[in-house]
């Protein structure tokens, strides 16, 4: 397993701000061949760096006009795991965190409307084990990337 260098820095922040780059532009950008950088990125992809390939939306401009941060409190870690495969089936949760401090996860949500949010509360607070919520709902979104800026540490 190769050990991650600069030019494949290079060739995933290039893949995080357009992941539809071809090929061509990516070796010409790194000084590889179309082969190498193809076999770099098959590498990378088998490493698990690169997850996936994928278009992010709008979601206000896709009619989803509530982005709710849910901390979510358990009765017990014994209901983890069907806590897990719950969330990952509901579409309007966007992510699921295990966390510390106030809760035991965080989940973040995107939904149509107040009353949509409201629903999916009452789904999640019906979930075994689950003995409240706490939501916090965004009124303005000042930052938000879903990249990572990769960069070697420093020796």
């Amino acid at each position: 397993m190769h050990a991650i260098d600069n030019i494949d820095v290079q060739i995933i922040n290039l893949l995080q701000e357009n992941a539809r780059v071809k090929r061509n532009t990516i070796a010409e950008k790194v000084g590889l061949t179309i082969p190498a950088v193809s076999e770099r990125l098959k590498k990378l992809e088998e490493r698990g760096l690169i997850k996936q390939y994928a278009a992010i939306l709008d979601s206000k401009t896709a009619g989803y006009d509530v982005l709710a941060f849910i901390f979510v409190f358990m009765e017990s870690s014994k209901y983890y795991e069907s806590f897990a495969k719950k969330a990952e089936g509901e579409d309007e949760i966007l992510e699921c965190h295990s966390i510390t401090g106030e809760g035991s996860h965080l989940l973040k949500v995107v939904t149509h409307n107040t009353s949509s949010l409201e629903k999916i509360l009452s789904k999640i607070q019906a979930w075994p084990g689950v003995t409240g919520t706490k939501t916090n709902v965004v009124l303005t979104t000042l930052k938000e990337i879903q990249t990572v800026k990769m960069r070697l540490p420093e020796s």
